[in-house]
């Protein structure tokens, strides 16, 4: 792990008085009002879905534009997760992972909502080659602290953890990483703050462990537990299903919840970490994806929802997922460390309502839907699950199960965007609506895997790399949270 470690506990500090801009400059403001419309040259390779016809759907950036402030800019192989901010003076920055180009860049959005300019403010060298997937932002109005952008430092490199970007960093410091030791190494997807709501005072964030094991399901999901702010002096956890009888995450049933706790974890480096969950009988998951809280009231951020994205091989038969699950946790109202886990999505049942999966990566919660990506781990086994990637919306209200739209692979390579056969990845999700003004609008990407071209490749980002493949950001207008 990269040992250009900072006070975490002055750095929030330090953020939580940042603004988003000088309030001097609200006098700058104009009546520019953001207005949807493509602003790439790359179409929206996205088919909808029936039920869902009347969705907008625009191409915001690709690998292949050019913006105008900063023509040397170039939008990264397999873009992930962000977060978006207002700015004062009515602009809007965008905080991306390029998850293939181990970096993070900036997008400064102009007053309209168009894509004005990109920069780099966490690059390879900082990284130290490893890859940024699913990423957070941490906001003052929502977890009582930050602006501050967490990321998952997953595979490749040697800075397997979480790291912590200043979203107003100085793009001249790229070479420059913050990581947060007190959260753990892990083969890290994503770290999430949830709500500042659901417990005054203190600052419970949750980690997924994308590890891969082809014998035995050896991805936990961890809890971070500290007072509000302080990321660098609280405690690390790690969920135990202790109803008895649940050794591996296929003893759970679809539908059944069971109960849990939260067992303090000592270590803290990467392979002690997986070592002590076996030795304290921890559950290992095949590959925590990405996670996400519900949003509205205080008990309603208490409830979790992460993905597995599933593994298969004999070995892990009865074991670990091969197709992909969607679980809920349910905190304690006064203890976190206390909690219930429920299978509510089960890509293995062939005869249920998550048939259909095909890896469940990534997954967004509002207040009544998750909204749930996958990434294909290229075994279709079924027809149900053979399809290019979907995006589904999961209603937590009556439990019906939708897809939203697929990746049209098919005209993407017949217009040269890709291949038919390497299977694209939706990811990084985002609910933008009231930071944009206008209900229902979600940011999400592409991976377009296939898509190859030798100027795919920003060398303020990495300057030495195999991985050439375009990627794509889109906005989707008319969905419901």
């Amino acid at each position: 792990m990269k040992k250009n470690f900072k006070s975490l506990l002055l750095l929030a500090l330090s953020l939580t008085v940042l603004s988003c801009n000088d309030d001097d400059n609200s006098s700058n403001e104009t009546t520019e009002q953001v207005t949807l419309k493509n602003h790439s040259e790359t179409e929206a390779y996205l088919s909808k879905k029936a039920g869902f016809e009347n969705l907008e759907i625009y191409s915001l950036l690709s690998s292949e534009d050019q913006l105008e402030q900063s023509p040397n800019f170039v939008y990264g192989s397999m873009a992930d997760g962000m977060g978006l901010m207002k700015m004062n003076d009515g602009t809007f920055t965008l905080i991306n992972n390029i998850e293939a180009h181990y970096s993070i860049a900036r997008i400064t959005f102009d007053k309209t909502f168009k894509p004005i300019k990109g920069e780099y403010i966490l690059n390879a060298l900082a990284t130290t080659g490893t890859a940024q997937c699913s990423g957070s932002l941490i906001t003052p109005e929502e977890h009582g602290f930050g602006p501050l952008f967490l990321s998952g430092g997953e595979w490749d490199g040697s800075s397997q953890g979480i790291f912590a970007t200043n979203p107003f960093k100085n793009a001249e410091d790229a070479e420059l990483a913050t990581m947060l030791p007190a959260m753990g190494q892990w083969s890290t997807e994503n770290a999430v703050v949830i709500g500042k709501d659901a417990y005054p005072s203190k600052t419970v964030a949750f980690i997924g462990d994308d590890t891969g094991d082809n014998t035995t399901p050896s991805g936990q999901l961890a809890m971070y537990l500290g007072n509000r702010g302080d990321l660098a002096g609280g405690k690390l956890y790690g969920l135990k299903v202790t109803t008895a009888g649940i050794n591996f995450e296929m003893d759970m049933q679809e539908g059944t919840t069971y109960q849990a706790e939260f067992v303090e974890y000592a270590e803290r480096t990467l392979n002690e970490l997986e070592q002590e969950s076996r030795d304290k009988g921890i559950m290992g998951f095949s590959r925590v994806e990405d996670i996400d809280y519900r949003k509205g009231s205080a008990t309603a951020n208490r409830e979790i929802y992460f993905a597995v994205t599933g593994r298969k091989t004999t070995a892990l038969t009865g074991k670990g997922t091969f197709y992909g699950r969607i679980y809920k946790v349910v905190l304690d109202a006064n203890d976190p460390k206390i909690a219930t886990i429920t299978c509510v999505l089960d890509g293995d049942n062939f005869a249920g309502v998550a048939k259909q999966f095909h890896s469940p990566d990534n997954v967004v919660v509002t207040k009544n839907y998750v909204y749930i990506q996958e990434d294909p781990n290229g075994y279709p086994d079924t027809a149900d699950k053979t399809h290019y990637p979907y995006l589904y919306q999961y209603n937590l209200n009556t439990g019906a199960l939708k897809v939203v739209l697929e990746c049209d692979q098919v005209a993407a390579a017949n217009a040269g965007v890709g291949s038919i056969s390497s299977l694209w990845e939706l990811t990084g999700m985002i609910d933008v609506s009231d930071i944009i003004g206008i209900e229902g609008s979600f940011l999400i990407c592409t991976q377009n895997h296939g898509w190859n071209n030798d100027a795919f490749v920003d060398p303020s980002a990495i300057t030495n790399t195999s991985r050439k493949e375009g990627s794509q950001l889109y906005l989707i207008k008319g969905l419901e949270r």
